[in-house]
């Protein structure tokens, strides 16, 4: 993923082809048909003159005019080049034509593919959400094409699992999704033949009606699983048909409201694998696929397999940094550290992610907390001076509530999925003097038992930018 202002860091090998080089082309001046994919399985068809040096801002003009949106929500959406091993989201200067023509350099240098997986791999341009787009400006939207845009996101993004949820959550979701399919009229009858015919899986999270266990299980309890599933399906809509609010926009403010509870709505996804938790000598040295999500507020590392939280850390509670590979074999690390206790010991953890996305993993976390740090500044001046406990330097208001500088209070839930589940991590713990730490001591704001009351520093991480094109 890449931010609107958090640039390629320079690749200094050498050794890269020149598939990057784009060549100037009589055709390129000609009008080229474009294809720009939205979620919901539609697109926007273009008519480009001079594809090879359109801009992301010029595409933008186009696209909400097809799409009949108003230059108002244009921060709301970005471009991104998508594909099943990597994910990018363009700056308005980027030129994406180019940036297709790179597109297998890139996976090269920050992908595991193979080399047949990256020749056969191609990018589809998407327009979707930004990441830099507050959550708390959305639901001012009122334009139902623009909610329509974010919903259909936001249910792709249910649907695959990519943001885990609790029963609560995916049930109340289903039946919104029923509702703005199907309208708010159905009867039982009516309901659970829509439901048959269209699929559950239309509805609700794959790995839930999928179910868990081996074949016999699953196809033993496939029938009352299901049921189970429409019953509750039903309840739900039920309670939206009997609301008092049940237009379109109503119903997708709501179940974009519903998206805001999970913190990691509106993430910047990563691939990256996690060292297992050792279960004897045979189980030393396996790893974990997870998906690291990284937004304004925090970052999201979440299994892969199972759909939940492992660990999700505001920027307040950690610092960060990303390390090369020393020797041939070696793998890029993103390493998080936070507060953690061993047997009710104070201690330092540090998570290590093994993953070629490591070092914009870090560049993208800089921006962020850089971005964040610039709104709260913004905030307090318009405040007039008054000083929030949420803006209180040092991590005050953390202080204020917790009694230490970043450390988290219990959790409420341990039984859901969006808790963090740090007790399965296999990470490396180490007290203040870091005696046990002596190949890497991530660069931090300040010691995570002794902060000072004045402002914070992240961490830096300096990247150069590659300019595209």
């Amino acid at each position: 993923m890449e931010g609107d202002e958090c640039s390629f860091p320079p690749d200094s090998s050498d050794d890269h082809s020149l598939r990057g080089s784009v060549a100037s082309s009589a055709t390129l001046s000609r009008a080229q048909d474009v294809l720009v994919y939205l979620f919901g399985d539609s697109a926007v068809h273009l008519t480009l003159e001079g594809l090879g040096t359109v801009t992301v801002q010029e595409l933008g003009r186009n696209v909400r005019e097809a799409l009949h949106t108003p230059e108002s929500v244009q921060d709301v959406f970005a471009f991104w080049l998508c594909s099943p091993l990597l994910e990018l989201q363009l700056k308005t200067r980027h030129q994406p034509y180019k940036l297709c023509r790179q597109w297998h350099d890139l996976l090269y240098r920050f992908t595991e593919a193979s080399e047949e997986d990256i020749s056969q791999d191609e990018p589809c341009l998407q327009y979707r959400r930004s990441v830099f787009y507050p959550k708390s400006k959305e639901l001012q939207i009122q334009e139902e094409g623009v909610l329509r845009l974010l919903y259909e996101e936001a249910r792709s993004n249910i649907l695959t699992g990519r943001y885990p949820c609790d029963p609560e959550h995916w049930t109340s979701l289903g039946a919104l999704s029923i509702a703005l399919d199907e309208g708010t009229s159905l009867d039982s009858q009516q309901f659970t033949t829509t439901i048959r015919e269209k699929k559950l899986s239309s509805y609700l999270p794959a790995h839930v009606t999928m179910g868990s266990g081996g074949l016999f299980s699953t196809l033993r309890g496939k029938s009352s699983r299901q049921v189970g599933l429409e019953q509750n399906l039903f309840k739900e809509y039920s309670k939206i048909c009997t609301s008092a609010g049940s237009s379109p926009t109503q119903l997708l403010h709501q179940y974009l409201n519903t998206c805001h509870t999970l913190p990691y709505y509106g993430c910047a996804f990563f691939f990256g694998e996690i060292d297992k938790p050792a279960q004897g000598i045979l189980q030393r040295g396996k790893r974990k696929a997870v998906n690291i999500g990284i937004c304004l507020e925090g970052v999201y590392v979440m299994d892969v397999k199972e759909k939940h939280v492992l660990l999700g850390l505001r920027f307040s509670e950690l610092s960060w940094d990303h390390s090369y590979p020393e020797e041939e074999g070696d793998s890029h690390i993103l390493w998080l550290e936070f507060d953690g206790d061993e047997d009710g010991t104070p201690v330092n953890k540090l998570l290590k992610i093994y993953s070629k996305q490591a070092e914009l993993m870090s560049g993208f976390i800089e921006f962020c907390v850089e971005l964040k740090s610039a709104s709260e500044g913004a905030a307090a001046a318009d405040m007039d001076g008054e000083v929030s406990l949420s803006q209180q330097p040092g991590g005050q208001a953390e202080r204020s509530k917790n009694g230490r500088g970043g450390r988290r209070g219990m959790l409420h839930r341990q039984g859901s999925v969006v808790c963090s589940r740090v007790q399965s991590l296999n990470t490396i713990s180490y007290v203040d003097d870091g005696k046990e730490i002596k190949r890497l001591k991530p660069k931090r704001a300040a010691s995570f038992f002794a902060r000072q009351a004045s402002a914070v520093s992240y961490s830096a991480v300096q990247t150069e930018s590659l300019e595209q094109g």
